[in-house]
Formats: structure tokens, C-alpha cells, sequence
């Protein structure tokens, strides 16, 4: 009985190690979206593997739906540990858009809700200074394939530029 005992013992202190070293690996990195998506999903009680797609009150675009889609298919299991597990949500890269025959910087008017407005950035350098939330500089790398940014140069935003 005292062989038996130990041996559940010795099968539980196992166990208990493979679980400690399975919290101690780094948390999945998903998109935002997904992120989002995977947040959505729990707070309605839904299950981890519904099809995204028969959820338009998600407020998700056609588009984001099936990114999301694409992504959890292409990272089945980086998903199924964030579900169970948390996640850490990736931060996209963004680019400063610098005119290669000015140098003035492309800005986006934060004003303009309804429309995208872009212009030249006349004020202080914004790789020096911060520019406040008024004016948008950096851009991901989805948004400026979406415009006709002509001869910018891409100039990489590092962390502690801010964002």
C-alpha cells in the first residue's frame, strides 16, 4: 500500500512539473484581431473553434474576418494556447513616411473622422519630437499597401520612438 502510495505521489509530482513548465513557456503572439476575436468569443460563452465567418455582429469587416480565419488555420495551435493559456497581442511595425525629394514626412489629419486626409508634416521632426494625437505619422505596413504613397521612404519606428 506504501509502494502504491508512492508511486501516485511520484506520478502527481510529475505531473505537477510538466504543468509548471508549460506556464513558464512564452505566451503565444497573435494579432490583434485574433485577440480581439478570441475575447469576443469567451465573453459570448462561445466555443474556441466557431467559424468566424457566421459572426457579422462582431463588427469585423469582411476582410478582418477572413484574416482571422486564415491566421487561426495557419497557427492552429499558437491559437488553441492563447485560448487556454492567455496570449501576448503583436504589435504591427510601423513606418515613418518621408518624401524622398522634400523630406517632409507624410501626416494624416486625425481630425477628419469620415476620410482619410494626408499632407506634408511641416512641423518639428518627428524622429526628435513628439507631434501630439491631432496628426497621424507612422503607419503599418497594411496601411501604406492600401494608399499610392509614391517615392516615400520607409523609415522603421523603433519602440522608443513612441507610437
Amino acid at each position: 500500500e506504501g509502494a502504491q502510495t508512492l508511486k501516485e505521489w511520484k506520478e502527481y509530482a510529475f505531473l505537477l512539473e510538466d504543468k509548471l513548465k508549460l506556464q513558464q513557456q512564452a505566451l503565444p503572439v497573435v494579432p490583434e484581431d485574433v485577440a480581439e476575436w478570441i475575447e469576443i468569443l469567451k465573453t459570448k460563452g462561445l466555443k474556441p473553434l466557431k467559424n468566424p465567418e457566421t459572426y457579422g455582429e462582431t463588427g469585423f469587416t469582411e476582410e478582418t474576418l477572413q484574416n482571422i480565419v486564415f491566421w487561426i488555420s495557419e497557427h492552429q495551435e499558437d491559437y488553441m494556447r492563447a485560448w487556454l493559456d492567455g496570449y501576448t497581442v503583436e504589435k504591427p511595425q510601423l513606418f515613418y513616411l518621408r518624401d524622398e525629394l522634400t523630406g517632409q514626412f507624410l501626416a494624416k489629419d486625425n481630425q477628419f473622422k469620415n476620410e482619410d486626409r494626408y499632407f506634408f508634416w511641416t512641423g518639428a521632426d518627428p524622429l526628435a519630437h513628439s507631434i501630439g494625437t491631432a496628426w497621424k505619422l507612422t503607419f503599418t505596413q497594411q496601411e501604406i499597401d492600401s494608399m499610392q504613397t509614391g517615392s516615400y521612404e520607409k523609415i522603421e519606428v523603433h519602440m522608443e520612438d513612441g507610437e
